[in-house]
């Protein structure tokens, strides 16, 4: 594969798989976030997956996109089987949480917006903790789908970091920061604000999930 810098440069890189590790695993340990193995292997997983546009969109034939996460939790609701409810409820998390994790900046002006996403992707990976928790197959993943619903912020946030050394970025666009922070809380958003002098204040009328 070959990823593209901010200066149009294009940068090999070797193995995908090895490549999201050392990313992630590299973020995660130069900030101290406590996230278990077996999350973090999941998260690498999901990003070399979805790297392939065709695993990421849906593809019915005649329509090639993305479906808004409000028609996939439909067919969740509608699954006529357990196994088909999981399966749409796993995807509900992975979109969202591949989603918030690379576009946060442009999702932060969209009417569906960060906080929709991050609520979508953790409240999916709860369901769906609670649905195999109970099943044989199940048990080993009940865990790890719980701490991704746990920490769902947490992760953007360390997808957010891996997202902008990628592109080697020197400045940050502060009016989205804000936006994110004020949306979601979010405490790499605050660290970022603050670096460059910007102090954000809650407003007693806000809340952050």
């Amino acid at each position: 594969m070959r990823e593209t810098s901010s200066n149009d440069q294009v940068v090999p890189v070797a193995n995908l798989l090895d490549y999201f590790r050392t990313s992630v695993e590299g973020v995660i340990a130069e900030h101290g976030v406590d996230v278990k193995p077996d999350a973090t292997y999941y998260v690498v997983n999901l990003l070399t997956l979805y790297s392939r546009s065709e695993e990421l969109y849906d593809d019915d034939g005649e329509v090639f996109g993305l479906k808004p996460l409000a028609l996939m939790l439909a067919d969740a609701s509608d699954a006529p089987s357990p196994e088909q409810r999981n399966s749409a409820l796993q995807r509900i998390g992975d979109v969202a949480l591949f989603i918030s994790g690379f576009f946060a900046d442009s999702l932060a002006t969209h009417a569906v917006d960060l906080d929709y996403y991050i609520h979508m992707g953790g409240s999916a990976y709860g369901s769906l903790s609670d649905e195999v928790r109970g099943t044989f197959r199940g048990r080993a993943f009940a865990e790890t789908y719980g701490e991704l619903a746990a920490k769902f912020q947490v992760l953007v946030d360390v997808l957010n970091e891996v997202r902008d050394r990628e592109r080697q970025e020197s400045d940050i666009d502060l009016l989205r920061t804000y936006q994110v922070w004020r949306k979601t809380g979010s405490k790499r958003a605050e660290g970022l604000l603050r670096q460059r002098g910007v102090v954000p204040i809650v407003n007693r009328k806000e809340r952050h999930h």
